[in-house]
């Protein structure tokens, strides 16, 4: 079969006039209008090859040789190798086509989902929070620039009033057969459909705001709620706020990803906080108590026991961050750390001197 004798057009066509005589013998031959279902497959199989400049080129290079050959497995590798270099032939060409012939199984071939077609893209934003907010639930408001649902059109890609009828290319399936031609022989693949770019279906006239994509660029206002005791770089998963579908299709999600800014007084570990204080070398000794700040910018009295080592650790209950999605919260930590004055009066010198004569 030829396929420029199948179009009925030169070798020297252009692919507008490719386009044309495909489609008036599509119209032609199409099943659905009584048409010559094989007439029509062949007529496909010719535009899907010489519609593409790549394979028209490899048609008009390796046509003839491909149909002598006819898929002689070994006998074309042989051929291959020996002739390699030769009309342009690479053999390193080899490992794609290997490749190509495996993945479609010799003459099957995997079809694309029209849903993953019109799919919207997703869409991540970062958002900074201060650690004194993630005690409690924060409600968020922001405007997002995206890919938002054409009005006029209401994602449908026609102009209001207009039909959407079925592609007479793919029948509605969005796919379409392509032979493959190589040094191995001919195997069939599917391909998106050229016509309807794999949506299964065309409008009569396009949006002529959208220009047929049933979406454009805009911004959308969307309100959130980051949970309390988020942690530094969580994200929130929000769907179907990231760009609108292609034509009605599924949108994609937004993720919200959460950093919290350092604190200058709080150490965050997990759902705990750490912090070290200073005390007076006779409270470390005699114990005494500490004025201790927390998150909620309330003050709290925590007690010193006597003859306190420093470096100890106390450990406050539910004085930490609320653990995320669950009830409670987690505990702070506090490191004690006895501070040796530089200076000392004359007083607190004598004092020690005493002291350390009673062996302290």
């Amino acid at each position: 079969m030829d396929y420029y004798e199948t179009l009925g057009i030169t070798k020297q066509a252009s692919q507008e006039e490719i386009k044309k005589a495909f489609h008036k013998l599509a119209h032609k031959y199409h099943p659905d209008k009584g048409g010559d279902e094989k007439k029509f497959k062949e007529i496909n199989e010719a535009y899907q090859v010489l519609s593409n400049a790549e394979k028209r080129q490899q048609y008009d290079q390796f046509g003839r040789t491909f149909d002598q050959n006819g898929g002689g497995g070994a006998q074309d590798f042989n051929w291959a190798w020996q002739n390699q270099g030769a009309s342009g032939f690479d053999a390193e060409d080899l490992g794609d086509i290997f490749e190509n012939f495996f993945q479609f199984g010799g003459g099957g071939g995997r079809r694309a989902n029209k849903k993953d077609i019109k799919k919207g893209k997703d869409i991540q934003i970062d958002i900074e929070i201060t650690l004194e907010e993630t005690l409690q639930p924060i409600h968020k408001k922001i405007t997002l620039k995206k890919e938002i649902t054409c009005t006029r059109c209401v994602g449908k890609g026609a102009e209001p009033g207009t039909k959407i009828n079925e592609c007479f290319s793919c029948r509605g399936s969005g796919q379409v057969q392509e032979v493959k031609r190589t040094i191995l022989g001919s195997y069939t693949a599917f391909a998106t459909c050229p016509e309807c770019k794999g949506e299964g279906n065309k409008p009569e006239k396009a949006c002529n705001v959208c220009h047929g994509e049933g979406r454009l660029k805009g911004q959308e206002d969307i309100e959130f709620t980051i949970p309390a005791g988020i942690d530094n770089n969580q994200a929130l998963e929000i769907e179907g706020k990231g760009d609108a579908g292609k034509k009605n299709g599924k949108a994609g999600n937004l993720f919200v990803r959460i950093f919290v800014k350092k604190h200058l007084v709080f150490l965050r570990k997990g759902d705990d906080l750490y912090v070290s204080r200073e005390i007076n070398y006779s409270d470390a000794i005699l114990g005494g108590s500490l004025d201790m700040p927390t998150l909620e910018n309330k003050n709290i009295i925590v007690k010193i026991p006597p003859a306190t080592e420093s470096g100890k650790i106390l450990r406050i209950s539910e004085k930490g961050i609320v653990h995320y999605g669950s009830y409670g919260r987690g505990n702070m930590y506090v490191e004690l750390i006895i501070k040796t004055p530089k200076k000392l009066t004359r007083e607190q010198k004598k004092l020690l001197e005493q002291l350390k004569e009673e062996g302290l």
